[in-house]
């Protein structure tokens, strides 16, 4: 099978393909991004933090005690 006019080029005569492949194999996702994210405290990413708050709370209310 040919696939050699299945392949994308821009003006500039770059491999789209090509480029999105290496991309893929060299960046994290934008899912692993909210979670790295998340984890790491950034701001307004509380909705994607796998922290239990109810633990939180309890081991917080157990040192005040």
């Amino acid at each position: 099978m040919n696939h050699e006019k299945d392949i994308q080029y821009t003006s500039a005569g770059t491999n789209i393909n090509e480029v999105k492949q290496k991309n893929a194999e060299a960046a994290l996702s934008y899912n692993e991004v909210k979670e790295l994210l998340a984890k790491s405290g950034g701001h307004g990413t509380a909705i994607f933090s796998d922290t239990n708050i109810e633990e939180v709370k309890q081991e917080i209310h157990k040192h005040r005690q």
